[in-house]
């Protein structure tokens, strides 16, 4: 009885062995190949369709049936999810038959199968960027496309994603700032917070930004060395100045005048100290001076 199982297994490999794609794919008769690899492409049997392809395009390459041949190989990677591959094989095609009907899908599929395999914002960004450019491509070259707000949706897409890792990287030096190197990371916090205002001035995080810009800021100035202080306070007011023009509503506007209010404190605080010791070195300064004159008029009275 066990011995049934087995059999059965035995039967079907070699029924399958003795098939008719089996046969197929065993062929030399390279027009054969191609119907063939065409119609399993229309049966939607692409990875069947995949194996023929390689094994008879070589050979047509150049001819009538190639262009066809190319179109349908690169589709049958988009349909089994092959997205890297199927973009380089769609941007192929579009380089090799620039002219053809069929060279706009081509660009735009190329544009699309490296969207679909743009990873998601908490990921390495490097093969959105490369989908940013196949979309640009794509609307430059056919403005006039049925599918121009497709890929104009497809590229929102993709600067979102953008944005978002660039608010999750400012927000990880903003977590890191209370760390054991506070001071590196208020000025990387800083620098993150100004440049993600600049890249995507029409964020919803840059209130947000600007708030904590003034907060950390202010943290940064207080705990400069007295030589640098007065220049950071300063640039505290700035950012204060700034906040309110752009957010005069901003459920943040307490908070901001606190840390300007800390800022000041700190300034009047920094400008008196300054003033002392302005004042220290200028009495010191006087007595040096007397203390060189004196000996010059013992000599001439002598």
């Amino acid at each position: 009885m066990r011995k049934v199982p087995f059999i059965l297994l035995v039967f079907v490999t070699l029924s399958l062995s003795c098939g008719p794609f089996a046969k197929l794919e065993k062929s030399t008769n390279w027009e054969e190949l191609y119907e063939g690899a065409n119609d399993y492409y229309q049966k939607g049997e692409y990875n069947k369709a995949i194996i023929l392809y390689d094994k008879v395009i070589p050979i047509i390459r150049g001819s009538e049936k190639a262009e066809l041949a190319d179109y349908n190989y690169a589709y049958c990677h988009f349909k089994t999810k092959r997205y890297i591959e199927s973009a380089g094989y769609f941007n192929n095609f579009y380089r090799t038959y620039n002219r053809s009907p069929l060279a706009e899908e081509a660009l735009f599929m190329h544009a699309y199968s490296l969207f679909l395999d743009a990873p998601d914002f908490n990921l390495d960004q490097q093969s959105s960027q490369e989908a940013v450019a196949a979309i640009q491509q794509f609307v430059t070259r056919y403005p006039g496309s049925d599918s121009y707000e497709r890929a104009l949706e497809m590229l929102t897409d993709l600067e979102k994603r953008f944005e978002q890792k660039a608010y999750e990287e400012s927000m990880m030096y903003y977590r890191l700032k209370d760390g054991l190197f506070p001071g590196d990371f208020l000025r990387a916090c800083i620098v993150n917070f100004q440049n993600f205002a600049k890249d995507y001035p029409e964020s919803e995080y840059n209130e947000e930004l600007a708030y904590k810009l003034v907060e950390v800021s202010t943290e940064y100035a207080v705990n400069s060395i007295f030589s640098k202080k007065e220049e950071r306070l300063n640039d505290v007011f700035q950012y204060s100045m700034n906040f309110y023009r752009r957010y005069p509503d901003s459920n943040f506007t307490a908070e901001v005048k606190d840390y300007e209010n800390t800022a000041r404190e700190e300034l009047n605080s920094h400008l008196k100290v300054k003033r002392d010791i302005s004042e220290r070195s200028e009495k010191a300064a006087d007595t040096t001076s007397v203390s060189a004159i004196k000996p010059t008029e013992e000599i001439k009275q002598r």
